[in-house]
């Protein structure tokens, strides 16, 4: 085999394997945690909350959601508990955790999220907002609280 024979057969390994860990690496970032697709949900959904839009939230929020509060009574209770608060100030994830089982509600895939959240009017708050895997594949909202 000839020098520069030798030093192509090389240089092909060298881009295969670089193409093979390449490959590895994005398959691994595609595949994101739950907590990350649920997280990511939440922080859309919460959008339509902190603009008001309570509607447009209820509709985007997990069928468990809609056949537990009629969007009517959504849109008066954050009415009643959350204009009162005013504008968020800041919103700092705490933490998100997987889980198939939460009280009252059907076993599913859910996950619960909590953040530290300030708004005008309430300095410290703690904002709970559950995503559940909806049977479409997609994250959305089945709970939400403030304390």
């Amino acid at each position: 085999m000839t020098r520069t024979r030798r030093i192509g057969t090389k240089v092909m390994s060298t881009l295969l394997f670089m193409a093979l860990g390449v490959g590895i690496c994005a398959q691994a970032l595609a595949e994101d945690k739950p907590e990350q697709l649920a997280q990511q949900s939440a922080e859309t959904w919460l959008a339509l909350v902190d603009s008001g839009k309570y509607a447009e939230s209820w509709q985007e929020a997990s069928q468990y959601f809609k056949n537990a509060v009629s969007k009517e009574k959504w849109e008066g209770a954050m009415r009643g508990t959350r204009e009162p608060l005013g504008k968020v100030l800041s919103r700092k994830l705490r933490s998100a955790q997987f889980t198939t089982a939460l009280p009252g509600a059907p076993d599913g895939e859910y996950v619960v999220i909590l953040y530290d959240s300030s708004f005008e009017h309430k300095q410290t708050a703690v904002e709970t907002v559950t995503p559940l895997l909806d049977k479409d594949g997609k994250w959305r909202a089945s709970g939400y609280f403030i304390k």
